[in-house]
């Protein structure tokens, strides 16, 4: 669950170079003498990476004070942010960035725009990650583990107290084959059968991310669960809790293949010993 800072700070700034390095496509078209036309064969793309132009200064965030901070809502699983925008690209890839707060920051609706919750430090007694989805000079968009599903916001690079990381892990659930694979890179690191939400408390779909690592103190049905950040559209809560979608364990084998449970993915004893390894913040991708 650990970062190597010192190389994920090499990776995160090749991402966001090559994130903004504008790219345009040359046609050369070699022509024969006296011909007037040239085939599709005599035509070559020629990528051509251009400089990229200079930045304009990070626009600055509003004020906000110990008082109007005290007032946000809390961007937990147990929260809700309703000024917070929408992913507007839920089935994209994440960018693999990962940010961890060192103290409560806020979290605006737009750059320099209203600010719409506040980020703590830990999420169910584990370190607040939250996966970069769009980046713009001095800001990222990250993904909120609040209702509504899919909730966004903007944090403000300046000023310091973040940690940044890069993870190359995705957990990707194809709810229409029951099936789970963890990716590493693009390599397979295992596929496994799963069970899923009944038709009546079905599992979200979209992109999320891990939330937390919860180890049980008396386990019943599974001794580790991972909460993601995304919430059940039907239940509003569940087992006294908010209703949170997660990763976990069953004792039962004959429940994989099949959508039995309230809205969270049972996985296998060995796909829970892999996942068990995934940092906290990495992407998770549910597809129906």
């Amino acid at each position: 669950m650990r970062y190597n800072f010192r190389y994920w700070r090499r990776r995160r700034a090749a991402v966001r170079a090559k994130a903004v390095i504008p790219v345009i496509t040359l046609a050369v078209v070699a022509l024969a003498s006296g011909c007037g036309t040239a085939s599709p064969s005599h035509v070559a793309v020629v990528p051509i990476p251009l400089p990229a132009p200079p930045s304009l200064p990070p626009v600055q965030p509003r004020g906000v004070s110990a008082s109007q901070m005290a007032l946000l809502p809390m961007a937990t699983t147990f929260g809700t942010t309703p000024a917070a925008p929408q992913d507007p690209a839920p089935f994209e890839p994440e960018t693999g960035i990962v940010l961890h707060p060192l103290a409560t920051r806020v979290v605006y609706a737009r750059p320099g725009g209203p600010p719409a919750a506040a980020l703590p430090v830990t999420e169910l007694g584990s370190p607040t990650w939250v996966p970069v989805v769009q980046s713009q000079p001095g800001w990222d968009r990250v993904l909120l583990p609040t209702r509504p599903n899919r909730s966004t916001g903007w944090i403000y690079l300046g000023g310091g107290g973040l940690q940044t990381a890069y993870s190359a892990y995705q957990i990707e659930i194809n709810l229409a084959a029951y099936r789970l694979t963890l990716l590493d890179a693009g390599r397979s690191l295992g596929s496994w059968t799963v069970a899923e939400g009944a038709a009546g408390t079905p599992t979200p779909t979209g992109r999320t991310f891990l939330l937390a690592s919860l180890s049980p103190p008396h386990p019943t049905y599974s001794p580790l669960i991972l909460p993601l950040g995304l919430h059940s559209n039907t239940l509003s809560t569940y087992g006294g809790g908010p209703g949170t979608v997660g990763l976990h364990g069953w004792p039962d084998p004959a429940v994989f293949g099949h959508a039995v449970s309230h809205g969270c993915v049972r996985v296998p004893p060995a796909a829970l010993r892999a996942l068990s390894r995934v940092p906290l913040g990495s992407s998770v991708l549910i597809t129906g």
